[in-house]
């Protein structure tokens, strides 16, 4: 059931693709690129933006069909679907808002991170009133109590933001997408949690097949309505499959993105100099010379090592 759900999320996102991209090229709604990589970006100014939408829908339809063909619909699958519909919203929203005001400022930091707070509450409580508040990586455990909530608030919001941030060559984030939800779906099948694996392996094998038409030169990128879905999706099914810390990780590559921008504002503000030529980081190497492609091979080929060191040792510390 695992393998079909990965398979029809496959020829989902490949056969809703082509459409798709047709119909925002006649409707003309675009990416607007940022003033400070103009020059080495504009070829990319009309490329169709929003393709998010049909990775989402591909996962929602996999997983649902596979679920029910499993007999596996229970309450945590349906709340990670949940999680990801929320926050596809509130991409597609801040996506919208660039197009229409032909920026590439959409929602105010604060109403995108209002919204994102909001929907992490739902794995959230559902874990406390579960009784499942404790962390464990290896042989460390914690148990979080009523923090958990701030817990996963954090890891929901900082995952959500940092696969936002990776966002920003073709392929970048849908290339290590693929090996990062791999990993998720392999520790799931490891803990017998089928119907997260389910969800992960649809995630997988979206993200591949949207890899087509955003490999370079992109027909399309996914925009937040992906970026922001992808990330809290990876969280939440990291919380309800009980090994949050091990996606530290697996989202290696992610996590460097976020603390790349974070390390350049923190320096600016309290020495007036930037530690990068520009951020997030894959752009800084961008600016040393470094082509597009060689920076998402780079950048994959690192995610999928972590990805599949992680899975081992996993396997090994559970066996």
């Amino acid at each position: 059931m695992i393998s079909v759900a990965g398979l029809i999320a496959l020829i989902l996102c490949l056969l809703f693709g082509i459409p798709y991209i047709d119909f925002m090229k006649k409707k003309a709604y675009s990416q607007y690129i940022r003033e400070e990589v103009a020059k080495m970006h504009a070829y990319k100014e009309k490329t169709p933006t929003t393709g998010g939408v049909f990775i989402i829908l591909s996962i929602i339809i996999a997983s649902l069909i596979t679920l029910f063909m499993a007999q596996k619909t229970t309450t945590s699958a349906m709340i990670v679907i949940m999680t990801l519909i929320f926050y596809a919203f509130t991409g597609f929203e801040d996506d919208i808002k660039k197009i229409k005001a032909h920026h590439n400022l959409g929602l105010s930091a604060r109403a995108k991170l209002l919204l994102q707070i909001a929907v992490a509450m739902l794995p959230a409580f559902y874990i406390i009133f579960s009784h499942q508040t404790q962390v464990t990586f290896l042989n460390f455990s914690i148990d979080l109590g009523w923090f958990y909530p701030v817990f996963v608030v954090f890891m929901m919001v900082g995952a959500s933001n940092a696969f936002n941030l990776t966002d920003g060559l073709d392929g970048l984030a849908s290339g290590s997408c693929v090996f990062a939800f791999l990993a998720c779906a392999i520790i799931c099948f490891l803990n017998n949690d089928v119907d997260l694996a389910i969800i992960s392996i649809a995630a997988s094998a979206s993200c591949l097949g949207f890899l087509y038409f955003n490999k370079k030169p992109a027909k399309i990128f996914m925009g937040d309505t992906g970026s922001l879905a992808l990330g809290g999706l990876i969280a939440t099914i990291a919380i309800m499959g009980k090994f949050e810390l091990w996606l530290i990780p697996i989202s290696i590559v992610f996590i460097c993105e976020t603390c790349s921008v974070m390390l350049q504002v923190i320096s600016f503000k309290l020495t007036g100099k930037r530690i990068f030529k520009m951020s997030p980081i894959h752009h800084h190497f961008e600016l040393s010379g470094w082509s597009e492609n060689k920076i998402v091979i780079t950048f994959c080929l690192i995610t999928f090592v972590s990805s599949f060191l992680s899975v081992l040792v996993y396997f090994l510390h559970k066996a």
